[in-house]
């Protein structure tokens, strides 16, 4: 169990958000749950829902410790596009979620993974995470590198942290992009209103750095190619977005009456290239568009003709 002490300095805010904006990683559901189960007081006194606060008000909160859970084998079907004793290369499906957590403790790429690998993944991020050395959004697809041995997953993890790792998406967005090609450099870091996104801000946040080259431009949208030269979450579309061309499905940082027909954003992981941390020779790998991206472009060139 942990405990938190905290004091408002804003009149009027509710309980719930006030919890979820202190830094104590909650998000607001989460408090309004514990907020029913009685593990918030204020000013010693049991809170109620929907409370809202004065200046001064000292807000206790008990957060209790996190239950264990350990992710187990699934017999979930993967297009494995390169596999050896020291990794794997996996083309992930738009919609799969890569490894477990609150909400999506199975179904995942990790829980097909433990099925197909067994004990052979690296273990350097836990039992939530074996292997994953990277990771790409639930509804973005493509191509992902699994470490099978701990000396793998450093050797692999230290060509991301020094940017030698290639990894270049393509993606359709929202709006005609001007420039041919262009560098958003931008630093993101979590949104402070709203924990689930994030945002470029100086506060807290990561260096971002994206390159972008237009492929094809058609009515209303533009093929781009996009190459990461950091990794922080939700990079392309928050780095696209903030160039007024979020990126076509995207609804949490797109056009929000957007209407197409998929579910989440047109973001694919098309082609990763990397040294190999046993024989040391350079690899490269590309996949193929998969068909929800081919079909909307055949849309849009039949729209734009």
């Amino acid at each position: 169990m942990t405990e938190h002490q905290l004091i408002c300095e804003n009149a009027g805010v509710r309980l719930d958000k006030f919890l979820a904006d202190a830094g104590i990683e909650i998000s607001r559901s989460a408090a309004v749950g514990l907020i029913e189960n009685g593990a918030v007081t204020v000013n010693a006194q049991t809170a109620v829902k929907k409370q809202k606060l004065v200046v001064g008000d000292i807000v206790n909160i008990q957060i209790p410790d996190p239950v264990p859970y350990e992710a187990q084998a699934e017999n979930i079907p993967l297009d494995i596009v390169y596999e050896d004793n020291d990794l794997l290369i996996v083309n992930k499906s738009k919609g799969m979620v890569v490894h477990p957590a609150a909400g999506n403790h199975d179904g995942t790429l990790v829980n097909a993974l433990l099925y197909h690998c067994g004990e052979s993944l690296s273990g350097i991020n836990g039992v939530l995470r074996p292997g994953i050395v990277h990771r790409i959004d639930k509804d973005t697809s493509g191509l992902l590198i699994v470490a099978k041995n701990d000396t793998a997953h450093k050797l692999l993890a230290a060509q991301i942290k020094t940017h030698s790792f290639m990894r270049e998406y393509e993606a359709v967005v929202w709006g005609n992009v001007r420039d041919d090609s262009g560098t958003v450099n931008a630093p993101i870091g979590r949104n402070p209103h709203d924990r689930k996104k994030m945002c470029i801000t100086q506060k807290n946040s990561k260096e971002a750095v994206t390159h972008y080259r237009v492929i094809a431009r058609y009515k209303g949208y533009t093929h781009i190619s996009c190459i990461l030269e950091t990794g922080r979450t939700h990079q392309i579309r928050v780095h696209m977005a903030s160039l007024g061309h979020p990126v076509a499905g995207d609804f949490i940082y797109g056009v929000k009456h957007e209407k197409v027909d998929f579910a989440g954003q047109c973001l694919h992981a098309k082609k990763i290239g990397f040294i190999h941390p046993t024989t040391g020779k350079y690899m490269a790998f590309d996949s193929e568009l998969p068909d929800y991206f081919t079909c909307f472009l055949t849309k849009l060139r039949h729209k734009s003709a």
